[in-house]
């Protein structure tokens, strides 16, 4: 999933923005209000991580902005403890949640993860498809009894299907929402980890659960 983090404090964003990576996110960082507008606007990003203090744009206005062109980005706002006003405000602007500073990251974390089911509509954390069973809390994946080994861009590939599974994904939205601006941009970048996954999780005696639909894009779903 495709996450943008705003906030112009650079220890905290690039803590931040390294750690949803190593937690399996493609990640984009704004250093302040008037960057991170321009990227809100330009991508639909699954979860923005959204500073309130921030130089150029201030935070509210983003999210005034984000929500008048109906993005449906969910938004964790940052703020600090006297901000009172500032948190009712911005949820009553459309903001999803907010935490307030200092954080631990691991809280951080669990609520980007919830707000990524809520965008797709998934309460249960654990998204199966025939027997195949992903993970998101954990990121780990099974199909039946086997346990299967992923890299984390594999990973992000195969949960990004999951959360869409039924529904074809064109290799746009695939690239949109799984790879940041600092992706390897090779145009059958999302063919070849494509066929990792299916490498890795069917078989000749398993039905195949990756379905390529011409025109389309791919689609995950038990078909069998």
């Amino acid at each position: 999933m495709r996450i943008l983090v705003v906030e112009d404090y650079a220890p905290l964003r690039e803590a931040v923005a390294q750690g949803l990576r190593e937690a399996g996110f493609a990640v984009d960082a704004a250093v302040d209000g008037t960057e991170g507008w321009w990227h809100a606007e330009a991508t639909d990003y699954d979860v923005i991580v959204l500073d309130l203090m921030l130089p150029g744009i201030d935070g509210l206005t983003i999210l005034k902005k984000l929500r008048a062109i109906n993005r449906r980005s969910c938004v964790l706002i940052l703020t600090a403890k006297d901000q009172l006003e500032n948190r009712v405000e911005g949820l009553n602007l459309g903001a999803d949640d907010y935490l307030i500073k200092p954080f631990a990251f691991d809280e951080l974390l669990a609520r980007v993860r919830t707000l990524v089911r809520r965008r797709y509509d998934q309460r249960d954390p654990v998204l199966r498809i025939g027997d195949l069973e992903v993970n998101t809390a954990a990121q780990t994946v099974r199909r039946g009894s086997r346990h299967i080994e992923l890299t984390a861009r594999e990973y992000a590939l195969l949960e990004y299907l999951a959360v869409r599974a039924g529904e074809p994904v064109s290799r746009t939205h695939i690239w949109e929402h799984v790879y940041d601006f600092h992706s390897d941009s090779q145009s059958n970048v999302v063919d070849v980890y494509i066929g990792y996954l299916r490498r890795k999780i069917e078989s000749d005696e398993l039905p195949r659960l990756i379905h390529t639909k011409r025109g389309q894009g791919y689609m995950l779903g038990d078909l069998s």
